[in-house]
């Protein structure tokens, strides 16, 4: 039950972030509910599986730059993400480049800890 209402706060994040940040749109022959809701599915596998692999090797970079790389690695698993999910599935969100990637994990990381807190048992 727990992961459905993970995944479910996932997706609504990501539909926000393509709402707020040009750059991130729905794509795909389906409804833009069901892209949000794939390319959420693959960030909650991809975060479980290859955001902590990378997050080690990339501990140096981060303790250098203060955490603040941290946001490049969550910008490489929301672009992940979306190319999974356009690929395997079919439809999925579409980023257009590093920029919108960023600005687009900002947005998430934010929605996913305030939907997060507010569901919170």
């Amino acid at each position: 039950m727990r992961f459905l209402l993970t995944w479910l706060v996932t997706s609504i994040a990501i539909a926000v972030a393509s709402a707020l940040v040009p750059g991130i749109f729905p794509f795909g022959a389906v409804e833009p509910w069901l892209a949000y809701a794939f390319t959420g599915l693959f960030l909650a596998i991809v975060n479980a599986s290859i955001k902590p692999l990378l997050s080690v090797l990339s501990l140096p970079l981060t303790i250098v730059t203060l955490g603040i790389f941290q946001l490049v690695v969550n910008a490489l698993m929301l672009s992940l993400a979306g190319w999974l999910a356009l690929n395997l599935l079919g439809a999925g969100v579409a980023i257009t480049g590093f920029g919108a990637s960023f600005a687009g994990a900002i947005v998430v990381s934010i929605m996913c800890w305030l939907l997060g807190f507010i569901t919170r048992d």
